[in-house]
C-alpha cells in the first residue's frame, strides 16, 4: 500500500514537471523555426556583405555594397519582396556578426567547409572561385615544395589561409592580413612574394598588369553559400527556395555574367547532391 500511494505521490510531481519541460522545449523549437516570419513580419532583411573583394564584393561610386554578392542581396530581397538592409562585415568578422544576430543571412563570399559548418548552416552554394597563388613572373613556384622559399601572403582565417596551410611544408613563410585588400597591396608592394586571391582577381591585376604577374599555383575551387544561424529550418528552406528559383529563372547566371565575365560554374548550377 504504501509503495502505491509513493507511486500515486511521485507521478502527481512529474507529471507538471515533465509537461512544463516539453513546453519549453517546443517553445524553444517554435522560435527557432519562426524566424524566418519575423523576417518577414518586419519587412526587412539584414544581409552581411563584404565591399573588399571585387568582382565578388566592391562598393559603387557612392559607396553603397556592389558587385556580385551586394546584386544577389538585392535578388533576395526582391524574391520576398522586402527591403534590403546591407550590413558591411570584414572577412574575419561574418561569422561572429551573424551568430550575434547583426545579419539575418550572410551573401559575403563565405566558402562552405567544414569548420564553418559546425558554427553555421549553409543554403545550397550561389557562387564559387577558384583559389590562387599569383606573384610576379620571376618568382619560381610550381608546387608546394617550393613555398618555403617565398614570403607567402593570405587572407587570415580565409578558405586561401586553410587550403595553402594544408599543403605547406615545413618552413613555409606565411604572412597573414586582415583582408584580401590588404595582402594583395603587400604583393604588388613587393612586401611579399606571393598572395593567394581568386583566379578572378588574379586575371583582373594580370590585366592591369601585363606580362609582370602570373599564376602560380592552383590550390582549389571553393563554393560559396548564403550562410545563416543553425536551427532557423524555415530561413534555410527559404534561401533554398530562393537559389533554386533565380538559377531556374537565369537571374543568376545572368548577375554573374555581368561581373565575371563568365557563366556559373557546373559546381553551382548542378551540385553533387
Amino acid at each position: 500500500m504504501q509503495s502505491l500511494a509513493l507511486s500515486k505521490i511521485l507521478k502527481r510531481l512529474l507529471v507538471p514537471v515533465l509537461g512544463a519541460l516539453l513546453a519549453a522545449s517546443a517553445g524553444s523549437a517554435a522560435a527557432a523555426d519562426s524566424y524566418w516570419q519575423q523576417v518577414k513580419d518586419r519587412g526587412t532583411i539584414k544581409v552581411g556583405v563584404l565591399v573588399d573583394w571585387p568582382p565578388y564584393a566592391a562598393a559603387d561610386a557612392q559607396n553603397q555594397p556592389s558587385g556580385y554578392d551586394g546584386g544577389v542581396a538585392k535578388l533576395l530581397a526582391d524574391h520576398y519582396g522586402l527591403k534590403l538592409e546591407y550590413v558591411v562585415m570584414t572577412g574575419p568578422n561574418r561569422i561572429p556578426f551573424l551568430l550575434t544576430d547583426k545579419a539575418d543571412v550572410l551573401v559575403a563570399s563565405l566558402a562552405i567547409t567544414p569548420e564553418r559548418e559546425k558554427q553555421v548552416q549553409f543554403s545550397r552554394p550561389y557562387s564559387a572561385a577558384s583559389m590562387v597563388l599569383l606573384g610576379p613572373v620571376d618568382v619560381g613556384i610550381s608546387s608546394p615544395a617550393d613555398f618555403p622559399k617565398y614570403k607567402i601572403g593570405v587572407p587570415r582565417a580565409s578558405t586561401t589561409d586553410i587550403g595553402v596551410t594544408k599543403v605547406a611544408p615545413e618552413g613555409t613563410k606565411l604572412h597573414r592580413f586582415d583582408d584580401d585588400a590588404s595582402a594583395l597591396q603587400a604583393m604588388l608592394v613587393g612586401q611579399i612574394d606571393a598572395v593567394g586571391t581568386s583566379s578572378v582577381i588574379a586575371a583582373d591585376v594580370q590585366k592591369r598588369f601585363p606580362g609582370k604577374y602570373k599564376v602560380l599555383y592552383v590550390i582549389n575551387e571553393q563554393r560559396m553559400a548564403i550562410a545563416m544561424r543553425k536551427d532557423r529550418p524555415e530561413l534555410l528552406k527559404a534561401m533554398n527556395d530562393f537559389i533554386a528559383a533565380d538559377l531556374a529563372n537565369g537571374k543568376l547566371n545572368a548577375l554573374f555574367e555581368q561581373w565575371l565575365h563568365t557563366p556559373l560554374p557546373e559546381s553551382v548550377t548542378h551540385p553533387a547532391q
